[in-house]
Parts: structure tokens; C-alpha cells; sequence
């Protein structure tokens, strides 16, 4: 049985911002916040952290977080690997798809018409999943399958990721390397 801290903080300061993230990996759904000073994407982390389990403190973005997430579950061992969410809210619903598998890619289909999302413009949402499988080193597929309104359309893209994630990262009880090729 694996009983490791699966926890991260990550510190990132450019000269546009600084921004620390601390990640925990075993908060229990529920219990897990995210606190962040962009109120445009709080909500948005905030459903994040809720729905997968992560405990989320971050002041800014994406990579830091996708940063913080590689380095809490350390080496690839003894946990599911792959994890598929569906989320709906009222008439959206979203899928997320992912492999924790070293080979960063991202693709997304959120079909948001609007410019704006609040004060979030809607081409960073996109830009957040990018950043996160990047930094992360995870292959992510992130689609709205329907919806009219795009506050819908994206929450529920984040809560459908938040439950992907939380499914990849459960442990199966073992230490073994979830590859055929017996490394990640």
C-alpha cells in the first residue's frame, strides 16, 4: 500500500506575476479548495479542486498548477494512469479524457461563442487545459458535447476534468509502472 504525501507548492515569478501553488493530490472531494485572486477563473478552479479530490492555493495560472500536479504525484507508480469524466450542468455537458503517461498534448472542443466570460476572455480556456497538460506532462481531451450558454459550456469542461483526473490518480493498491513498457 502506497501511504506517500502527495503534495506539491510550486512557486513561479515572471515579470508579469508571481504565483505559488500548492496541490494536494488526497483532499477529500469535497473538502478541496481552490483560492485564487483572478475572479474571473476562480469559479473555474474552484470546481476543479472540489470534483478531483486536489487541494488548490494558486494566484494565477495554469502551468504553475500543471507544474505543481507532476511534481505531487511524483514517479508514475501504482496508480490507474488513465481517467475519463462526464460532467453535465443544467444543459451543458462536457468529457475530459486523460493519460498521465510523460507525452504532453492537448486538444479541446469547447464551442463558446462569447468573447468574454465575465472579465475572462474565452480564448484563455482553451490556453488553461494547453498550459495545464503541458506543464503537467499529460495528454488531455476536453470537448463540449452540447450547451447554450457558454458559463455552462465551461464549467462543466473544468468539473468533467476535475473528475478524469481524479479517476487517473487513484491508487490500485499496487507499485507498478502503468506501461507495458515499464517506464512513464
Amino acid at each position: 500500500m502506497v501511504t506517500s504525501d502527495r503534495t506539491a507548492i510550486i512557486t513561479r515569478k515572471t515579470n508579469e506575476t508571481e504565483i505559488e501553488v500548492f496541490v494536494n493530490l488526497d483532499c477529500q472531494p469535497g473538502n478541496a479548495t481552490a483560492q485564487s485572486i483572478d475572479v474571473s477563473t476562480g469559479s473555474m478552479y474552484n470546481a476543479l479542486a472540489k470534483h478531483s479530490g486536489m487541494s488548490l492555493t494558486l494566484k494565477d495560472t495554469a502551468i504553475a498548477l500543471g507544474t505543481a500536479f507532476k511534481q505531487a504525484l511524483g514517479e508514475v507508480r501504482g496508480i490507474r494512469r488513465y481517467g475519463t469524466g462526464f460532467a453535465p450542468l443544467d444543459e451543458a455537458l462536457s468529457r475530459a479524457v486523460i493519460d498521465i503517461c510523460s507525452r504532453p498534448y492537448c486538444v479541446t472542443d469547447l464551442g463558446i461563442k462569447r468573447e468574454k466570460i465575465g472579465d475572462l476572455s474565452t480564448e484563455m480556456l482553451p490556453h488553461i487545459f494547453y498550459s495545464f497538460a503541458i506543464a503537467s506532462g499529460c495528454t488531455l481531451h476536453v470537448d463540449v458535447l452540447r450547451g447554450q450558454n457558454d458559463h455552462h459550456r465551461a464549467e462543466s469542461a473544468f468539473k468533467a476534468l476535475a473528475l478524469a483526473i481524479r479517476q487517473a490518480i487513484e491508487r490500485t493498491g499496487g507499485n507498478d509502472v502503468p506501461s507495458t513498457k515499464g517506464v512513464l
